[in-house]
């Protein structure tokens, strides 16, 4: 018997290893095998009667085109030794970290991404499990002796009521009991010392959910569209894409869902695009599915996360819940594959493999014979496409909000006529802080939205006009007013502002542009009496900020939440009736990016959406420079139906996705000329590939970045295999050339800046 052995350290190469007698092997273990004298860890990715291993004497040369193209540093194809097949050393787990089925998903993403297949596995592991974690802790834990033995020594009227509350929840960890009911280590060893309690330590996982309050729930009444959609869901023989208005209840529709698959045997995978969502949602589904549910995700603590995914693979979790990276959960049988908020760029990972975790997604449910739901208001062209023209999807509609809500009413504001001659673009409208204001004095909640972080955007001198600019970077530095720094967003570069610009010596400097830091100091003005919690990047960086400012804001502690992005969609706050929209515009007019109307369109719809959620009817303010345009005006009638077909026609006559496909390969490197020429001979080789269409090399939008130039090449063709077919042929599969160029494959590129 042979295995092939995927080596985490040694990119897109498979080892075959002959499988000693005796020593059982299975297709995902993690085995420990020799490689150039040196023991590594690697995976097993299949198991063969014969060997498919040729020795050779040699490395295999670069290609000719390939040197051509990159110069003689190109990469070198690892070989086995001439020697023979070795031997597997140990099976360092007899449960496999990956199932047959998320073998057969890897290799289509190579594939499909045009990566080796080692990157693509990688993916799929979290670092802490890749590196094996840190190891368990043991901590003391408290349990109640229940019936207390007999002839006890009498309890003190404290000491009984610390033992009922301690009965009451079951007991805990030590130090969480001393916190939550106020009271001593030493006053718990003493009731365990009398005979009531048990202290001892244990090994205890680290659980991200320890320590909140999660009040259970049962499932709800559902409305005649909510019904509809779970029959169809649980019917369909297809990915569903669940087209539901803001506040109709599409996740109680998930989580009953949920309950038919956890009654058929099977598990459930939800993901959700921002962290921000992960709390709110995890304590939705917790509070239904109760210790079964498990987080992941990038802010869990490396212990956190490696315990999740251990418990996930050992069958103790059934319900994962998380961003992108969720999708590779190592579920059993998983039944349910849920994706909120479809349309949402998160879902698309910025490093290479630079996968779609919503094809993803669609594409394991398929492997796997599982029921896949794409749910969201504004739902991508893509997604569209394949329901309403293509047959791929299913579509189900959900018009209505719950509870015979309305959806808010929408005034779009012309800043124009808002601006005093000679004076530049207020912040706030008069009917805006109106707005704001009689929320104040009814004790209502306002949520303000602003896509763009910082104090200023652009520190320019007032002389000459010179705006200060990253040094490693095409972007401007923004102002930060609270540390006063100028930072560069792309490279985390800062300095303090200079005293006299450095082109013309002029010392005074004029902060052009808001961002959510000014918008927050002026709202302070205006309003003093209003409470201001501010979201955003800047304020999130600590661990467990995203809870703690939402439940805040939950609990009634601000009036106003001002934000960017990670707080336009999902979040269902039953007090905000007003929602405000700053500088609706600013994205609509990005020249590369064909889809900045679509973007605007759901940022705006999905805003607009956290408001009247509850018995109290929502409004929402739209403040703009550009009423009359196609999209703001469509976004505000909330009319997703009359927008797609509109910019679904312009997109077939451009050539652009969904009705082409797209692929953006990016050449970067610390030497322009060495990116330029890279790039110019890969177009030049691309253009001879058949059934592709090849945009001439340019530098990207973003022309530099962290010291490193930026060329790009655009490829369009009718189908994928074309894309990747080139990819494959033109360019190396290792992303990394030489320590002089790198090349980054993007296919279904969302972002070409």
């Amino acid at each position: 018997m042979f295995a092939q052995v995927a080596i985490e350290r040694v990119p897109n190469q498979l080892f075959t290893y002959a499988v000693p007698e005796g020593l059982e092997v299975q297709v995902g273990q993690r085995v420990t095998v020799p490689w150039r004298r040196v023991c590594h860890q690697g995976y097993v990715i299949a198991l063969t009667e014969t060997s498919p291993y040729v020795p050779k004497t040699r490395p295999s040369a670069p290609t000719v085109e390939q040197e051509d193209l990159f110069g003689a540093e190109a990469p070198r194809q690892a070989q086995g030794s001439d020697a023979g097949v070795k031997p597997i050393h140990a099976v360092d787990d007899p449960l496999p970290y990956f199932s047959e089925t998320t073998i057969r998903l890897l290799r289509w993403m190579a594939d499909y991404y045009s990566v080796g297949f080692t990157l693509a596995l990688r993916s799929a592991l979290p670092a802490p499990v890749r590196e094996g974690g840190s190891r368990a802790q043991e901590r003391f834990v408290v349990s109640p002796i229940l019936p207390p033995p007999p002839h006890l020594p009498p309890l003190s009227a404290r000491q009984k009521t610390l033992y009922e509350n301690i009965v009451r929840v079951d007991g805990g960890l030590l130090a969480r009991l001393c916190e939550e009911f106020r009271t001593t280590p030493a006053t718990l060893r003493k009731l365990a010392t009398l005979g009531y309690l048990m202290c001892e330590r244990q090994t205890v996982a680290r659980n991200p959910l320890a320590g909140r309050r999660i009040l259970p729930t049962r499932p709800m009444a559902l409305t005649p569209n909510q019904a509809a959609a779970l029959e169809a869901i649980l019917s369909a023989d297809r990915p569903t894409l669940l087209f539901g208005v803001t506040g109709s209840g599409k996740t109680e529709v998930y989580m009953q869902a949920i309950a038919r698959t956890l009654e058929e045997g099977r598990e459930a995978i939800v993901l959700v695009p921002e962290i921000s969502l992960t709390p709110q949602t995890v304590n939705r589904f917790a509070s239904r599915f109760g210790k079964t549910v498990a987080v992941l995700h990038s802010a869990l603590s490396d212990g956190e996360r490696h315990d999740e995914w251990h418990r996930i693979r050992r069958g103790e979790a059934r319900v994962v819940v998380g961003p992108r990276s969720a999708v590779f959960a190592p579920v059993r049988r998983l039944g349910l594959m849920i994706v909120d908020e479809e349309h949402d760029s998160g879902y698309k990972q910025d490093e290479s493999p630079r996968y779609s975790a919503r094809d993803v997604a669609v594409m394991r449910a398929a492997l796997e014979g599982a029921r896949c739901v794409l749910g969201s208001a504004t739902p991508s062209l893509e997604s569209w496409v394949n329901a309403t023209e293509r047959g791929k999807y299913r579509l189900v509609r959900m018009p209505e909000r719950v509870g015979n809500s309305l959806l808010p009413a929408v005034t779009a504001i012309d800043m124009r006529e808002a601006t005093e001659p000679g004076k530049p673009v207020p912040l706030f409208s008069e009917p805006l802080l109106d707005a704001m204001r009689n929320r104040l004095a009814r004790g209502e909640q306002t949520i303000l939205f602003l896509n763009r972080r910082g104090y200023a955007p652009t520190f320019q001198c007032e002389r000459c006009g010179h705006a200060l600019a990253c040094p490693r970077c095409s972007a401007k530095l923004t102002y930060h007013a609270k540390d006063d720094t100028l930072r560069c967003h792309l490279c985390g570069t800062w300095r303090r502002p200079p005293e006299r610009c450095p082109e013309c010596g002029d010392p005074i400097f004029k902060r052009l542009g808001f961002g959510t830091q000014r918008v927050e100091t002026v709202l302070r003005t205006l309003l003093p009496q209003a409470r201001v919690i501010r979201m955003d990047a800047d304020s999130t960086s600590r661990r467990h900020s995203h809870d703690e400012l939402l439940a805040a804001f939950r609990a009634k502690e601000a009036d106003i939440l001002l934000g960017t992005q990670m707080i336009a969609k999902g979040l269902d706050f039953p007090n905000v009736t007003l929602v405000g929209i700053l500088a609706a515009d600013r994205s609509l007019n990005i020249a590369y990016d064909f889809r900045a109307a679509e973007r605007t369109f759901q940022l705006i719809a999905q805003v607009s959406g956290r408001a009247g959620r509850g018995e109290l009817p929502g409004e929402v303010v739209v403040q703009t420079l550009q009423p009359e345009h196609p999209v703001l005006r469509a976004a505000c009638a909330c009319d997703f139906e009359g927008f797609a077909r509109e910019e679904l026609e312009e997109r077939r006559i451009a050539g652009l996705p969904p009705y082409k496909k797209l692929a953006c390969v990016t050449f970067t490197g610390p030497n322009e000329a060495t990116v330029c020429q890279a790039a110019k001979a890969a177009a030049a080789a691309f253009e001879a590939c058949r059934g592709l269409e090849v945009s001439p090399a340019e530098p990207a939008p973003l022309e530099r970045k962290e010291d490193l130039w930026r060329w790009q090449v655009l490829l369009r063709a009718d189908a994928s295999k074309a894309l990747t077919a080139a990819c494959d042929h033109v360019l190396p599969k290792d992303t990394r050339v030489s320590d002089r160029l790198r090349i980054l494959v993007d296919v279904d590129a969302v972002f070409l800046s």
